[in-house]
């Protein structure tokens, strides 16, 4: 009697071990549980700890609350501006409802990846070149936008989107080298041309300084001598005075115009033709010049009177003068 009331405690113990073990459920810290009896959602979600359940009529399903990383494949498409290219993405959410996780959904991750593809061939699409490159902060916040709005409804929250790379046919890369190159030269040519103009108006400052005071030309020729000869080398200088310089200068003036030069030559040319022509006929050195009449090829010489009475001049019409 003992002994069978002992065999009966003890399968009785048994049999609530098997109980205990087949009805006992652990939740984690970062889970929930979605108690399913025959079918139906049953109570609210089970926190963490330890949970019993009906063996054979209930089921508990866990749901990971962590955040997940999914990644986004990458998608090739047309940008609005006609380039062909390649953009990936990442996606990082995590579950507020696990009811809604399971229920409203199949496979909220595959669902999850799917929405993200899909949201990803649209911003591509709708965005520049310029924009995938430079502006993603924005298109990142439109892409969430765009995975966010159908994900609430499945119970599931997206914390971030971030687009990992945009790679782009070769051609557009030399063509964007080129263009960054010009863009950089064009810069260059900016500063130095910016640089020259400060450095002429020091320049001229500094001119304008040491033409008001001479001496400090030489004290700057003696501080280049100075610096030179600092150096080791071998190098010879030969300080130039400046008034020899000023002489130089004035030495190396160009000559009057061409038309003084002209008009000086025609009146040596008119002198020279006087003297080859002699004096004029009748003309007396220091005298006065005598009248000359004839007829003939010959000059006509006047009479001179000598003291006798007073005679005629002769005309001849031969080679030569009759002289009385």
């Amino acid at each position: 009697m003992v002994a069978d009331l002992l065999v009966a405690v003890a399968a009785a113990g048994s049999a609530g071990v098997v109980y205990l073990a087949a009805a006992a459920r652990v939740v984690k810290q970062y889970e929930r549980g979605v108690l399913f009896r025959l079918g139906r959602v049953s109570g609210d979600v089970r926190t963490p700890g330890l949970n019993l359940i009906i063996p054979f009529v209930d089921r508990l399903q866990k749901v990971n609350l962590q955040i997940v990383t999914l990644p986004v494949p990458a998608q090739e498409g047309i940008t609005r501006d006609n380039v062909t290219v390649r953009v990936d993405a990442v996606v990082y959410f995590r579950v507020v409802d696990a009811a809604s996780a399971l229920v409203k959904v199949e496979d909220y991750k595959f669902a999850v990846s799917q929405m993200a593809q899909t949201s990803l061939r649209s911003i591509i699409g709708k965005s520049d070149l310029d924009d995938l490159l430079s502006d993603r902060e924005k298109l990142n916040q439109g892409l969430e936008l765009m995975i966010d709005s159908p994900a609430v409804g499945w119970g599931i929250q997206v914390d971030r989107v971030e687009i990992k790379d945009v790679s782009l046919p070769d051609t557009m890369k030399r063509s964007m080298a080129r263009q960054a190159e010009a863009d950089r030269e064009r810069r260059a040519r900016i500063i130095n041309a910016d640089a020259e103009l400060q450095a002429s108006k020091k320049l001229a400052e500094a001119a304008q300084q040491m033409a008001e005071t001479p001496t400090a030309l030489q004290l700057r020729l003696l501080q280049t001598v100075m610096a030179v000869a600092a150096e080791k080398n071998s190098t010879l200088v030969l300080p130039i005075p400046v008034e020899l310089l000023h002489f130089l200068e004035r030495g190396g003036r160009p000559s009057p115009p061409d038309r003084d030069r002209g008009q000086d030559r025609d009146g040596d040319r008119d002198r020279d033709q006087e003297q080859d022509r002699g004096p004029s006929p009748g003309h007396t050195d220091g005298g006065p010049q005598l009248p000359v009449t004839g007829t003939g090829s010959a000059p006509q010489v006047p009479v001179i009177d000598t003291g006798g009475p007073p005679q005629t001049p002769v005309t001849g019409t031969g080679s030569a003068p009759r002289v009385p």
